[in-house]
């Protein structure tokens, strides 16, 4: 073998990062081997996102997250699977388009609007692939898929079909939460909650006998023309004995009762509430308990419908004010208060929600609750407490999945039904991928009936029924009978904020289909802050757009920003500075090993004559004892403590102190000997190869390019990324070694500080060190590493007296001290 290439002087990191990325993906290093059964598998359930078109700073920390993860355990000797897939249908892309062609999705045919939305997507994904690129992840590409792609529909079209059969899917007139202004029903979790003002009208109803009034108060006096009760709490002493009694609705003049609610709350307004059909979900729930009529007044675009009277055409923000105003003009209005209060949001377009009863497809998920917590303890968390996450929204909802959309980009529903009958026909599993809309069913006839024509089902499926298959639709379902090799995924990565969606639906379906929960961890990453400590949004102006950091310090640097962050499951706070603080450690490596290296063009890899210095000593023993803490850190997932035990040790322990003591070691083996030189050029190579092992999967581009110079041709991987992770060598741990070469770094840190404050060079010679050490123990040591401390200080007289005397004190040694005469 050949010496050491030296490295060049200047790092050019962004020339680096896209070279790798381009070898990366021609060696084909990450691809998963299907036909290799004598590795341990890992599977990373990746989340295909919405093609947004911007891979914002959010996905940078997801990413760099469990790419760590995928880089980590490939070196662990995993044969890990990182597939990449992306979500494509959606109300998302439907808004997107809608905006930029300010058009409805009913002024163009389905299928030029699904043609609109579809090269929309592929834009958006064109751009979030380069950003996933840019950054490093070492996804597999082969993998890649679309979930708007015909083969994708066949397995999400299949899963209902399952999940039909079942009983787990049913069609029923309820309640949904309803989008006016995207015209279709959406699920809870689709619902974004915000405060935002609001005012609390105090109506009078009168009592139908004519004895006076009682009088309610309501964000929402639109609704007046839907009353259907009023409730009043059965232990509220003042309006108990109205229970049983009515009163007339203002306005409609409708005389409704007067009911008992445990769930009205006595302390809000006036203890007394208007039900009506349907304001909110407590509405809905009343309505229910007390088995009340239905009045729906809401069109599906959002204007107010003929059960709204004169009302009819108006918005819900029109109909509002001219019912304040006939209350007032009537003296049915006693006053207004300013109130905050929680608004359900589209969480598409941001545009308030309402509740319609509508004929939809539903999800059983609430008999799954119970296995859901079950199988949520099961799980290992990262962080634990955010398993309860999942648990509590499972116990909250009220309501089974809708998971019909009254839209056009999205999956199918596989449903036809008998002109004559309505019997409804289920596609059968040979059939899909099927779209009723352009195919009728491949029967000859109704089987109930007998008639010969059908309609099709227009609605589509939820897209969440799409990507909440993922971790079945990875291993390889329905098509590969071995695909339960990589079921459940070791590893599923998620948002803090989309716990209760892509986590949530991917637990109920896995569980509905297979019986068996669908990933084995959960990775959980936070919210990315802007510099004022909130969510990073382009709206406050406190965001940061993923390009200028890449552009400017490149991925290396942004990835390390990611890792150290914080504690894995915390909002990471993005700061330009931890970002530079990065790329500085960059350079600190890269001139490391530049030193190394240039210290090397001789050294021959696996030769003796050699004997180890207390120094190398103490420092290859610090190094196995740093591989033992790294390793703990990331089988925890505990990245900041990683990335930090690295950097420190390379900054400090490495660079600062090692690397300075033995410089005159290196450049006069005519003084020190050939061994001791030969000591210090293994020590170098070994732990600039450990620190590089370590540090890969936080930083994959600066250790590859220095691997490939100086290490690939002795190691044999092709890549640093298909080395083995190292595992500490114990025999190298020496805490004699460690003790003692910890007393010559402070007494050398302690020399070259005083020349520091005296304003002189590090390489000024010193003429005199009187050292006194306090003992003969700490004597010894001193004389023993007598050469590394005259040689890294410049000393030409070293002293050393084995009792107290004056001079500088040594931190942490507080009976040993030196006293100094410069020449």
């Amino acid at each position: 073998m050949s010496g050491v290439k030296p490295l060049p002087k200047e790092l050019d990191i962004l020339a680096i990062e896209r070279k790798w990325q381009r070898l990366w993906e021609e060696w084909g290093i990450y691809r998963f081997d299907w036909n290799d059964y004598t590795r341990p598998t890992f599977s990373i359930d990746t989340p295909p996102p919405y093609p947004s078109g911007e891979f914002h700073m959010g996905n940078v920390l997801n990413w760099t997250y469990f790419d760590i993860v995928a880089r980590y355990k490939r070196m662990g000797g995993f044969n890990v699977f990182f597939p990449q897939g992306w979500d494509c249908h959606g109300l998302g892309i439907e808004v997107q388009v809608e905006r930029e062609h300010n058009i409805r999705k009913r002024d163009l045919p389905p299928d030029k609007f699904r043609s609109l939305c579809m090269r929309l997507v592929e834009k958006y994904i064109a751009m979030m692939k380069e950003g996933i690129m840019r950054l490093g992840c070492s996804v597999d590409w082969t993998t890649e898929y679309r979930t708007m792609d015909p083969d994708y529909w066949r397995k999400t079209q299949l899963s209902f079909i399952i999940l039909y059969k079942k009983g787990y899917i049913y069609q029923g007139t309820h309640p949904v939460n309803w989008c006016p202004r995207c015209e279709t029903a959406i699920a809870d979790a689709e619902v974004e909650y915000e405060e935002r003002d609001g005012k609390l009208h105090y109506i009078r109803f009168p009592l139908a006998d004519g004895c006076g009034h009682l009088t309610i108060a309501t964000t929402r006096p639109e609704f007046i023309p839907a009353c259907v009760a009023v409730a009043v709490n059965p232990t509220d002493t003042r309006h108990n004995k109205y229970i049983g009694k009515s009163v007339t609705v203002p306005i409609v003049n409708r005389t409704v009762e007067i009911i008992p609610d445990d769930a009205v709350d006595p302390s809000f307004g006036t203890g007394v509430v208007m039900i009506c059909t349907y304001g909110d979900k407590e509405d809905v729930r009343t309505v229910k308990r007390h088995n009340l009529p239905v009045i729906t007044i809401l069109t599906e675009n959002g204007l107010i419908n003929e059960n709204g009277g004169k009302y009819k055409g108006l918005t819900v923000e029109e109909a509002r004010k001219a019912i304040v105003e006939d209350l007032k003009a009537e003296g049915f209005l006693d006053k207004i208060e300013p109130i905050k209060q929680e608004i359900g949001l589209c969480q598409r377009c941001e545009t308030p929600v309402e509740i319609l009863e509508r004929k939809q497809w539903f999800m059983k998920t609430r008999p799954l609750t119970d296995r859901v917590e079950k199988e949520a303890h099961e799980v290992v968390w990262y962080p634990d407490y955010m398993k309860y996450r999942l648990i509590d929204w499972a116990r909250s909802l009220d309501w089974d999945w809708v998971i019909s959309r009254q839209r056009i980009f999205a999956t199918p529903i596989p449903i036809w039904y008998c002109k004559n009958c309505g019997e409804t026909i289920l596609a059968d599993e040979s059939w899909v991928p099927v779209d009723p809309k352009l195919e009728r069913p491949r029967i000859d006839a109704c089987p109930k009936c007998g008639h010969r024509e059908f309609t099709p089902e227009t609605d589509v499926l939820d897209t969440w029924m799409d990507s909440s298959i993922t971790c079945a639709v990875h291993a390889g379902w329905p098509d590969r009978p071995d695909w339960r090799r990589l079921f459940p995924a070791d590893l599923h990565p998620s948002g803090v904020d989309i716990i209760r969606t892509w986590a949530y639906y991917l637990m109920v379906r896995h569980l509905a289909l297979f019986d068996m929960k669908p990933y084995k961890s959960c990775l959980i990453n936070g919210m990315v802050l802007g510099s004022d400590g909130r969510k990073m949004s382009k709206s406050l102006k406190n965001y940061v757009a993923t390009p200028e950091v890449l552009n400017k310090h490149g991925a290396d640097a942004a990835r390390q920003w990611a890792a150290a962050g914080g504690a894995t499951g915390s909002d990471i706070p993005f700061r330009w500075p931890d970002v530079e603080y990065g790329r500085r450690f960059l350079t600190k490596l890269w001139n490391a090993a530049r030193f190394v290296g240039s210290q090397l063009a001789d050294y021959k890899p696996g030769n003796g004559g050699y004997a180890l210095q207390l120094l190398d000593k103490w420092v290859l023993s610090k190094m196995e004892k740093l591989t033992q803490r790294v390793t703990e850190a990331l089988e925890k997932c505990q990245f900041n403590v990683a990335i930090e035990e690295v950097r420190n040790f390379t900054w400090h322990v490495f660079c600062d102190q090692y690397i300075e003591a033995v410089k005159d070691r290196l450049y006069k083996p005519e003084i020190y000997g050939e061994a001791k030189r030969k000591a210090a050029q293994n020590t170098l190579y070994t732990v600039l190869y450990r620190l590089l092992q370590l540090l890969a999967p936080v930083t994959p581009h600066i250790t590859e390019e220095i691997y490939q110079n100086m290490y690939a041709e002795h190691v044999g991987a092709k890549s640093v990324h298909l080395t083995k992770w190292p595992e500490a060598d114990l025999s190298r741990i020496d805490e004699k070694a460690e003790n003692e070469g910890d007393l010559l770094m402070a007494l050398i840190t302690e020399i070259r500080r005083d020349k520091a404050e005296k304003r002189r060079p590090l390489n000024a010679v010193i003429k005199l060190v009187r050292v006194y050490a306090g003992d003969n123990e700490k004597a010894r040591i001193i004389e023993e590493g007598r050469e590394d401390v005259a040689g890294t200080c410049k000393i030409v007289r070293l002293e050393v007296l084995p009792r107290k005397g004056e001079g500088r004190q040594v931190p942490q040694y507080p009976e040993l001290s030196f006293t100094i005469e410069y020449g």
